[in-house]
C-alpha cells in the first residue's frame, strides 16, 4: 500500500509543488492533502492543478478542537510535511503523529531558527552576520521552534555580493532537489 503525505504550507507552496511533482507518479508514496491556515495561499492552486485535495483551517479549529487530527487520521497519513507553514505545531497534533512530522528551515539550524525566523528573515539576519555559507535543515518537529532532531542538512556557499534574492535562490534550489529525496527516504524506512 502506498504511504500517504499531508502537506501543511502557508503561502505560494512552490516545496509542496515539487513534492507533488516527485510522487505524482511513484508507486511507493502519494500526497493525499494540503492544508492551510491562510485562505489566499497560491499552495491552493498548486493542490488543485494536481487534483489534490485541501483543507482550509483557522487558529481555533487547529487550536482548541481534534478536527484536523480527525482529518488525517481518517486519511490514514503516514507522515506530515511542513513546507513553508508558520504556526507551532500544537502538542495534541505531535501526539497523535509521533515522530511522523518533518519541517524544512531555509538555515543550517541551530542557528538562525526560532520564533519569526523564516522567509527572508532568515536570509537578510544570516547576510547581516557576514556569514561565508547558509543552507537548509530538514528536521522532526517537537514542541518548539526549529528545536527537533536533525534529519538533513546541506550547505550553500555565500559568495562577496551575493544579494538577498541570491541567497535565497541557492536555498531554494537545495529544498527543491532535497526535500523530496529525505521525504522518500524516510518513508521507505518506516514499517508498512
Amino acid at each position: 500500500m502506498k504511504k500517504r503525505i499531508a502537506i501543511f504550507a502557508s503561502g505560494s507552496g512552490s516545496n509542496a509543488q515539487k513534492i507533488m511533482e516527485h510522487f505524482k507518479r511513484s508507486a511507493d508514496a502519494e500526497v493525499v492533502l494540503i492544508l492551510t491556515n491562510n485562505p489566499q495561499a497560491y499552495v491552493l492552486q498548486r493542490a488543485d492543478n494536481f487534483e489534490i485535495p485541501s483543507h482550509i483551517f483557522n487558529r481555533h479549529e487547529f487550536y482548541e478542537t481534534e478536527e484536523v487530527i480527525s482529518l488525517l487520521k481518517n486519511l490514514q497519513v503516514d507522515l506530515i510535511v511542513l513546507a513553508g507553514f508558520l504556526w507551532l505545531v500544537p502538542q495534541s497534533l505531535l501526539a497523535a503523529f509521533p515522530n511522523k512530522i518533518i519541517n524544512l528551515h531555509p538555515a543550517l539550524l541551530p542557528k538562525y531558527g526560532g520564533k519569526g525566523m523564516y522567509g527572508d528573515h532568515v536570509h537578510k539576519a544570516i547576510l547581516a552576520a557576514g556569514e561565508e555559507e547558509s543552507g537548509i535543515t530538514i528536521h522532526f518537529v517537537n514542541a518548539e521552534f526549529d528545536e527537533g532532531e536533525i534529519i538533513h542538512q546541506s550547505r550553500f556557499k555565500i559568495e562577496p555580493g551575493d544579494t538577498l534574492e541570491m541567497v535565497k535562490f541557492k536555498g531554494q534550489q537545495l529544498e527543491h532537489h532535497h526535500f523530496p529525496k529525505v521525504i522518500e527516504g524516510l518513508l521507505k524506512k518506516m514499517k508498512s
